[in-house]
């Protein structure tokens, strides 16, 4: 069995973006969401950055579900995975098979805001697990949490530390929005890249053959493309800096010199000083109490916690 849900069309998709860059881009300082760098380019690029010897998170949280994930299902006592912000599906197939292994597999319900690419991953998934339901949901998993499938038991699982993203008082929200939304019983699993040395962690978001870069500058394709903008991407210097602080780092966009960009769609023109930054993500990294306090806050339980063997990353389950 397969079907969609299309909580979003191309015309919310433009809707968003025009209110995400225009908002950001009034705010002090300046900043577009990361949201926006997953074009079919700049997904193309992320997988070329969690290949390279700098990004660690992405082997890490692979190495972690391979060694644990048997575990995982047990303590969920699950029969239905929901992802949220799916992915092509290489760490999805081993909680599915986890889930198969113990006879409790019985859906799998996709989360992402791109419809095309989330049905095309979902029809190879569902080709390989044929008894199992698969019910595609396109939506922004922070806007339409309470739209999702509630058939089965469910474990909801959001991955590759997409969380963090998020300031903690995004954090507060969303956590707050899930549990709001998951029956007694059901369980939360997050992937968390933990805290390390700064020299590690800039060296992720900053690799020496400038994939990431080009990553960042993406963002800026996407909004010329979207909004008939004039960015030139390339007058815009990759920035990755440790905020010691808030223990995140944040990618920034620098302009190289004093510019002024025209945003066709939304009638507005924005002014840049040299040396200007926009920022377009932070990547917050976690401690296990800082963790737990924060589920605590939003009524989850901690049922376990599981990490890589170089406990670089964490993945922790928790109940309602």
């Amino acid at each position: 069995m397969f079907w969609t849900d299309r909580h979003l069309t191309p015309d919310d998709l433009t809707k968003t973006l025009r209110r995400d860059v225009a908002e950001g881009l009034a705010a002090v300082p300046k900043t577009l969401p990361p949201k926006w760098f997953y074009d079919q380019r700049g997904s193309a690029l992320f997988d070329r950055i969690t290949r390279l010897p700098e990004y660690y998170p992405t082997r890490a949280e692979h190495a972690a579900l391979h060694n644990h994930a048997g575990e995982i299902v047990r303590a969920a006592g699950a029969d239905t995975l929901v992802e949220l912000g799916s992915g092509s599906g290489e760490k999805t197939r081993l909680l599915l098979e986890a889930l198969r292994a113990r006879a409790s597999l019985n859906g799998f319900v996709p989360v992402d805001v791109s419809g095309e690419f989330l049905e095309e991953a979902a029809t190879r998934i569902a080709a390989e697990y044929p008894d199992m339901r698969v019910h595609v949901a396109v939506a922004d998993f922070e806007r339409h949490a309470h739209l999702l499938p509630t058939r089965g038991r469910r474990l909801v699982a959001m991955l590759g530390s997409t969380i963090g993203n998020q300031t903690p008082e995004g954090r507060r929200a969303l956590l707050a929005d899930l549990h709001g939304t998951m029956a007694p019983g059901e369980t939360l699993l997050l992937g968390l890249d933990l805290v390390k040395s700064r020299e590690r962690l800039l060296a992720a978001y900053d690799d020496s053959r400038g994939v990431t870069a080009e990553f960042n500058r993406n963002v800026l394709h996407v909004v010329n493309r979207g909004l008939d903008a004039d960015f030139e991407p390339d007058a815009f210097d990759h920035v990755a800096c440790w905020n010691e602080e808030s223990e995140w780092v944040e990618m920034r966009l620098r302009a190289r010199e004093r510019q002024r960009v025209h945003l066709t769609a939304l009638d507005l023109t924005v002014d840049f000083a040299s040396g200007e930054d926009v920022r377009t993500e932070i990547s917050a990294k976690f401690r296990r109490d800082r963790v737990s306090s924060e589920l605590a806050r939003a009524g989850f339980t901690v049922r376990g916690w599981w990490t890589d063997p170089g406990e670089d990353f964490a993945l922790v389950l928790a109940e309602v």
